[in-house]
């Protein structure tokens, strides 16, 4: 005897999710139940802070070769402005270093980019102290995007 049965289908839609509205993309999966229903305005708040303890002011690289590089960064860490850098086969890894030696210590759980007709989306999950935040930034540069969203997260995790 043969029986098949129906199975519901759902076909997800990001109609409540801010920036799939403004840009037709979804956010990454773990991050949409957190942005659902917000506004831009809201949305960017929340994700994308401007204010905080921590700023990037300037940011060179000097390429060592063996696929190494010295990035040097200027920080604004609360009311001081200091110069800081690291040796490290890519900008996130050497940022990450930057602010643990500031005392801003994170880490990437996960790591999303997108390109958007506003240049690129960069989302970050990032932990400290076994709290958990979202940022984003956008960017013409994927990699000032990159290290945009890191700022954001430092500053949501540092508060």
């Amino acid at each position: 005897m043969r029986t098949s049965q129906a199975f519901a289908t759902t076909t997800a839609s990001f109609s409540d999710d801010p920036f799939s509205l403004r840009f037709g993309l979804p956010l990454p999966r773990d991050m949409r139940a957190q942005a659902q229903g917000l506004t831009w305005a809201e949305f960017t708040e929340r994700f994308a802070p401007t204010g905080g303890p921590v700023r990037l002011r300037s940011w060179t690289s000097e390429h060592l070769g063996a696929g190494r590089h010295t990035y040097t960064a200027t920080l604004g860490l609360g009311d001081t402005i200091s110069s800081s850098s690291a040796t490290a086969t890519g900008p996130i890894a050497a940022l990450t270093s930057m602010l643990y030696d500031a005392g801003f210590q994170l880490e990437i759980l996960s790591f999303h980019q997108q390109r958007t007709d506003a240049g690129t989306a960069t989302f970050v999950l990032c932990e400290h102290d076994g709290q958990r935040r979202w940022s984003m930034a956008i960017a013409d540069d994927c990699n000032w995007s990159a290290r945009a969203a890191i700022i954001a997260g430092a500053n949501l995790l540092h508060r």
